[in-house]
């Protein structure tokens, strides 16, 4: 099959106004369809590189191209689910197309498409103080689907919950991006999360935040409970580790052993 970059990222720079260096030299392609996961300490760059695809700030230098001659449409989903507290489930989902200039009326078979997918049928006159934290989070990627978009960026969207309901969310995204084939880049402190979910695992380091490893995760789709308890499964996470903490310590990966 032929690679199509869906996302190209070319000697990425950025620059606080206070001097932090964001990010240094970023370079990533990352191909049409593809789930990827960001992994890193806090200061290495992973939500600033996603707020430059999305477009939420400026780089000092280098370029990001998207789909190459199309401009795709782009979904972001952020760590925290930021429903309107006074409206209900539908409107909460419906707010990208009403603030679109889509009516009511018209985006009505959408919203309920989206609503669906992420099993929140029957909960549609519910308002966020009745949800749990999950379901908020599904509200939220509800919210991003009635865009249709091509490209899913995701902030730790799961990094509040519990670890049940975090695994139970990882399984449903799984479902939905092989349903739908977006283009996913997530970021995630979760080192298990980020392996269990991924084609690549990009792994970053802070001072400058840089991109210092790209592991490929060789296990097929679906991805079950099995897999996330495997061998196979644990070894890419060490694997993962290992060289997360020679970007942090300099302490080279044959002498890291996962705690």
């Amino acid at each position: 099959m032929s690679y199509h970059p869906a996302i190209t990222i070319n000697n990425v720079n950025k620059v606080y106004t206070n001097g932090t260096v964001a990010l240094q030299d970023m370079n990533l392609t990352i191909g049409d369809g593809e789930f990827i996961s960001l992994v890193g300490p806090s200061g290495c760059g992973k939500s600033t590189a996603l707020r430059l695809i999305a477009g939420l700030g400026k780089m000092n230098s280098g370029t990001i191209n998207l789909g190459g001659h199309q401009q795709p449409e782009l979904a972001f989903v952020f760590q925290e689910a930021a429903l309107m507290p006074w409206a209900n489930v539908v409107e909460n989902v419906r707010l990208p197309l009403k603030l679109a200039g889509v009516s009511p009326h018209k985006s009505r078979a959408t919203v309920q498409e989206a609503l669906n997918l992420v099993g929140l049928a029957g909960f549609e006159r519910n308002y966020p103080r009745e949800l749990s934290g999950g379901m908020k989070m599904r509200v939220s990627i509800a919210r991003a689907l009635v865009t249709q978009p091509s490209i899913m960026l995701m902030d730790e969207p799961f990094g509040a919950l519990d670890e049940m309901t975090r695994s139970k969310l990882n399984s449903d995204l799984l479902n939905l991006w092989q349903q739908k084939r977006w283009t996913v880049v997530f970021v995630t402190h979760n080192i298990y999360e980020a392996v269990y979910l991924s084609k690549r695992v990009i792994v970053m380091a802070p001072r400058p935040g840089r991109v210092v490893a790209d592991v490929a995760i060789e296990a097929p789709y679906p991805r079950t409970e099995e897999f996330r308890t495997s061998r196979l499964c644990n070894d890419y996470c060490r694997e993962v580790y290992a060289l997360l903490t020679q970007a942090v310590t300099g302490i080279a990966p044959e002498a890291v052993t996962v705690p």
